[in-house]
């Protein structure tokens, strides 16, 4: 359904365990560099749609997933297939079986992960008593939301009011009605309904509907659940000490109208994780970078590709 709506035909891939990852995959030109391009929740390859011709008519490669649970791409109910490590050996044998030895990958993924915070049922509370401490308010409390079992069905009978609390036309919406402690779940249940921002037309919230109206939030929400459960601390616990700290060059893009994933706590987390960064910020933007300045990310990307 995703990949439907990207002018790109589609690729379906069985992995050795049974299961199947939807993808497009656009060849690069020679001496180009192939982009890996990771959605984010609550999203799909379509989310890509802008960057995708872009990139593709400059002569980079593109492959864009629909990351498992979203699009279609096959959606498991149990939470240890949504392992981070699992999960990223789907995308391991996706690359392999593309023949893409090497690719560069940019992600708009969960801000846990994107900030580095390694949250578990134990430290949800610690994240938000943090940040509220040093934000004025807690950019986690939609985790506890999104952990309970019928969560998913509470967004999928409130569509339009999900919608519209996920794409605010003012992004300071994530201040009052996302990050606080049973916020994101009161706005839901209440069926509240903002207008949508200029950056989304009806035609593509419309859109974005129809593909989670098809797919539903389970598979999305077990993402959170893997993670508030503790599926993934084993995994972290054994990562080599040599893999913790990286030398590859990284290029960390962020906002300043971000609410949730802080551009200051990005950096902060680059500084400690990453030997090799530039950091590009964009103004008068929100979370949604790749639909808010769709142009200028691709051009952030092909610079970056190019000075490495």
């Amino acid at each position: 359904m995703a990949l439907t709506h990207l002018a790109v035909p589609g690729k379906i891939l069985e992995l050795e365990d049974g299961i199947k990852y939807a993808y497009i995959h656009i060849a690069a030109a020679p001496s180009k560099p192939t982009f890996l391009l990771l959605h984010g929740f609550p999203s799909s390859s379509y989310d890509w749609r802008y960057q995708i011709p872009y990139l593709k008519e400059r002569g980079y490669g593109v492959i864009v997933p629909d990351l498992l649970g979203y699009g279609d791409t096959d959606k498991p109910t149990e939470l240890e297939r949504y392992k981070k490590k699992k999960m990223a050996g789907d995308l391991m044998q996706i690359l392999d079986h593309e023949g893409l030895g090497t690719v560069i990958g940019a992600s708009n993924l969960q801000s846990s992960q994107a900030h580095g915070v390694k949250l578990t049922g134990v430290h949800t509370d610690a994240a938000n008593a943090m940040s509220e401490q040093a934000f004025g308010y807690p950019t986690f409390g939609y985790w506890k939301f999104f952990n309970e079992d019928d969560a998913h069905e509470i967004m999928g009978r409130n569509m339009e009011s999900t919608t519209s609390l996920i794409f605010p036309s003012d992004p300071s919406t994530w201040k009052t009605h996302l990050g606080p402690l049973g916020a994101a779940k009161a706005w839901i249940t209440s069926n509240t309904i903002s207008p949508l921002p200029t950056w989304l037309s009806k035609s593509e919230a419309a859109t974005h509907n129809e593909i989670f109206q098809k797919g539903g939030f389970a598979g999305p929400l077990n993402w959170y659940k893997a993670t508030v459960r503790d599926f993934n601390v084993e995994d972290d616990a054994n990562i080599p000490e040599k893999h913790i700290v990286q030398n590859a060059p990284a290029l960390i893009i962020v906002s300043d109208e971000d609410y949730i994933t802080r551009a200051e706590i990005a950096y902060q987390t680059a500084s400690k994780w990453l030997r090799n960064f530039e950091i590009k910020k964009f103004e008068g933007c929100g979370h949604w970078i790749p639909l808010e300045k769709r142009d200028e990310l691709s051009e952030a990307l092909i610079r970056f590709a190019d000075g490495i």
